[in-house]
């Protein structure tokens, strides 16, 4: 099991918000609509999805983004199954991350599917998923990992309260790991967040954002 646990407190009876970086798991106004907003549109999905399809994410909170991800998957159709690979510092216990996602009550399928087999850490293997949990600082497990991802979902705490997850290094071990004509999506305009992807060879637009925030950035890099 992990070493280092989250240590949560919970907003308005169902929002876990991080003790370590004061920053909530998802969205407090609708989690599930920034989810499908800001890394499934943003990375242009469904519509890029093909066989062997691999997204993979920084930071992997309750586990929202990787049931929206699979759940689309699934309700688009798609053949064999969706590769996804989290890195995750900090792991939520199954236990909180099932009270959590009660606040999604459409995903309670593919929550339930995942849960019966989640101890927490580690790999996960089902008919349309083939999942793997990378524990660690990304900065240091990152750079060993031997993949290559179709789409980033880069959902670090905001890079105010938790920088480590947005320094230049790392976003060029991002830029390293994606596939050519590959994506990345994320909820920050941040203007070294920014210049961090185009330094990494990503080419950045900024698009409007979800909810409160005026806007995000997605980057595509070049075929």
């Amino acid at each position: 099991m992990a070493d280092q646990r989250a240590e949560l407190t919970w907003r308005d009876g169902g929002v876990p918000v991080s003790a370590r970086f004061d920053d909530p798991y998802f969205s407090l106004q609708n989690g599930r609509a920034e989810t499908q907003h800001v890394f499934l549109a943003g990375n242009d999905l469904p519509a890029r999805f093909a066989p062997g399809f691999h997204v993979a994410e920084l930071g992997f909170g309750t586990g929202l983004n990787l049931l929206s991800a699979w759940a689309l998957w699934e309700e688009s159709g798609q053949q064999g199954p969706i590769g996804f690979t989290t890195f995750e510092a900090f792991p939520m216990a199954p236990a909180d991350m099932a009270r959590a996602l009660e606040a999604f009550p459409d995903l309670a399928p593919w929550a339930a599917r995942f849960l019966a087999v989640w101890t927490g850490t580690g790999a996960v293997a089902l008919d349309t998923l083939r999942f793997q949990m990378i524990e660690g600082d990304a900065r240091r497990t990152l750079p060993q990992w031997q993949g290559r991802a179709d789409a980033w979902f880069l959902d670090g705490f905001a890079p105010a309260k938790n920088p480590e997850l947005w320094g230049d290094d790392l976003l060029a071990e991002v830029a390293r790991h994606t596939a050519p004509g590959g994506t990345a999506a994320t909820y920050t305009a941040a203007g070294f967040v920014r210049r961090g992807l185009e330094a990494a060879g990503f080419a950045v637009d900024r698009a409007p954002g979800f909810g409160r925030k005026r806007h995000m950035t997605r980057a595509r890099m070049p075929q």
